[in-house]
């Protein structure tokens, strides 16, 4: 079969419009490293067709004759055809239930799997990712949906000039509006009920730091997690600042015993951990959740606690910016990833029902499942410098011969989820989520 490499149409999502490759990216790969490269044809694809005729590849409404095939998000287990190589995000590594029947099918079809989320460095690191626009577009969402419930409660803010991440054209746009809301609060402030005001972040990588890059157009000072609970007893305190704290695994839990924290003890057995992040919560106006978080580990904010909370008189708290997006996860209260169509949720802590949109009583969620994908044109930039380079290694590889003969790039070989339908050795305790 030639090496042709295809871009496949996304159709998990209405507003799914990222391509792993751009039309700049394809060009380069066409002239400097002479792949043929198909583009399944797209509507909605924020890259039109013709821009990637321009950028010298085919357009095609199948990619059948293509031997390598990339996407961002999951595949239809109709698409699967025997023995290519697929790339993309499969969303099977921790077991998720809904994707087994996906992965069961590239099995029985022979098929290779790459997947993004496990192409790391030596430190583990993700070397191809788009997790800081997640996080970039997580926090112009929270801080639009923070303007809207705050005028459900009466208040007037500079963020009802911030819109949906979607509806700007640019990054460059939506930071420009972002920056004039952030010199607004710091000519004017913001009311003297909310102070302090103030944004927590769990985490620290590439999600956290987009969302953080985001606030950091406002008048912003960083405080750290022990200084957060003074900062109520304080006599005076400036309303127009806004006070950042980033909490790291050692503020969100400690050992069952008492013993001291330790960080590779907690990753190697999160199970003698129990969340003592509770003590924070009532300080915070926003909560964005930009962490890792697997079952294994203790939830961060639960539904037991909202209703004592709420029980108590509405809480500080008035936004979570819920980046990681984990259903029933960290945030226990996240039933589901929204739409970028339909994003926010107010759940209700005594009914413990959500509903769609910002009225009601209750805690606002924003839980957009695909929010990179709301920066459609800089996310699939970002992402795909990082990828450009593992390409033509990908297209050149003969699948065929046994895995330790495989000429790939470790990183990549290291990320090989299936080969010819059979789990490597990395990933064979999926074998327990497939029965």
């Amino acid at each position: 079969m030639s090496k042709f490499i295809g871009i496949r149409h996304e159709d998990k999502y209405v507003m799914e419009r990222r391509a792993p490759l751009t039309p700049r990216h394809v060009e380069r790969l066409i002239k400097g490293k002479h792949l043929d490269i198909v583009v399944q044809s797209s509507p909605k694809r924020i890259f039109t067709d013709e821009e990637y005729r321009q950028a010298g590849a085919r357009i095609a409404d199948n990619l059948g004759e293509c031997s390598v095939i990339l996407g961002v998000k999951e595949m239809p287990e109709s698409f699967f055809e025997p023995g290519k190589t697929y790339v993309f995000f499969s969303h099977v590594i921790k077991g998720q239930s809904y994707n087994m029947p996906m992965l069961k099918r590239m099995m029985e079809m022979g098929c290779n799997l790459i997947d993004y989320e496990k192409i790391v460095d030596e430190q583990g690191r993700r070397l191809i990712f788009f997790g800081r626009y997640a996080g970039l577009a997580g926090m112009i969402n929270s801080l639009w949906s923070l303007g809207l419930r705050l005028k459900e409660h009466g208040f007037d803010t500079p963020f009802l000039k911030i819109s949906q991440a979607h509806h700007y054209a640019s990054l460059d746009e939506a930071k420009k509006v972002i920056s004039e809301v952030g010199q607004e609060i710091a000519e004017k402030g913001l009311p003297a009920e909310l102070r302090p005001f103030t944004v927590g972040f769990t985490g620290y990588g590439n999600v956290s730091q987009g969302a953080q890059e985001i606030l950091g157009l406002l008048p912003v000072k960083e405080i750290s997690p022990d200084k957060l609970t003074d900062l109520s007893q304080r006599d005076y305190l400036p309303d127009n600042l806004i006070y950042k704290v980033v909490f790291k695994e050692e503020h969100l839990s400690a050992h069952k015993d008492g013993r001291g924290f330790d960080l590779h003890d907690y990753y190697a057995h999160p199970e003698n951990y129990q969340s003592v992040f509770e003590q924070y919560i009532p300080h915070l106006s926003v909560l964005m959740n930009c962490m890792y978080w697997d079952a294994r580990y203790p939830r961060i904010v639960t539904k037991d606690y909202l209703e004592k909370a709420f029980s108590e008189g509405r809480p500080k708290l008035t936004v979570i910016g819920d980046v990681t997006c984990d259903p029933d996860g960290s945030i226990e209260i996240t039933h589901k990833g929204t739409e970028i169509e339909d994003p926010i949720f107010v759940y209700n802590p005594f009914t413990r029902e959500p509903m769609m949109g910002h009225k009601g009583e209750g805690m606002l969620v924003m839980a957009v499942d695909i929010l990179p994908s709301e920066l459609p044109r800089d996310s699939s930039n970002g992402f795909a410098d990082a990828l450009i380079n593992f390409i033509k290694p990908i297209a050149d590889c003969d699948f065929s011969e046994a895995f330790e003969d495989l000429d790939l790039p470790r990183a990549i070989k290291k990320a090989l989820i299936l080969h010819n339908g059979e789990l490597t050795n990395d990933f064979k305790y999926l074998e327990t989520y497939l029965r």
